[in-house]
């Protein structure tokens, strides 16, 4: 469990730091509306911080890390956060600068954010198979005691 609060940590730590840079940066550069940075501090605190608190509360119950799978889900997830964080990184801050990027580089971006986005799913489906199989134990568990 101790692990999935140090990766809440880390995503908390992380989305903070894009909320001040977010607002910060754009700011500084004059800019009113909304950038693709704004959407680094909500991504990063719900699906990170808030999903591996909730993930470390279920793994107290249901040991979900023990499953087959597991593993994959983490490495899953947790790349496809990050692509899709990077990508919104990238897309706010040439936004935010006016910086005008070839229409193959904007494709680029957006299959690279897709793929980050495809990632996450993939991540949540394996997860709900995991829980569906542990809640599943659990509950033979309690049925026997």
């Amino acid at each position: 469990m101790n692990k999935y609060i140090k990766t809440s940590l880390y995503y908390m730590i992380f989305g903070l730091i894009g909320g001040v840079f977010y607002r910060e940066f754009t700011k500084f550069n004059g800019v009113d509306g909304g950038t693709s940075l704004a959407y680094i501090h909500v991504h990063t605190l719900m699906l990170g911080m808030a999903f591996f608190l909730i993930l470390g509360l279920l793994e107290s119950k249901l040991h979900m890390s023990t499953f087959k799978g597991f593993k994959v889900f983490n490495i899953t997830y947790n790349l496809g956060l990050i692509i899709t964080i990077g990508v919104f990184l990238i897309r706010g801050i040439t936004e935010t600068l006016g910086t005008e990027i070839s229409r193959a580089l904007d494709k680029s971006l957006s299959g690279v954010g897709g793929m980050g986005h495809i990632l996450i799913a993939a991540g949540l489906i394996t997860i709900f198979i995991i829980l569906n199989k542990s809640s599943k134990i659990f509950d033979k568990k309690e049925e026997l005691a």
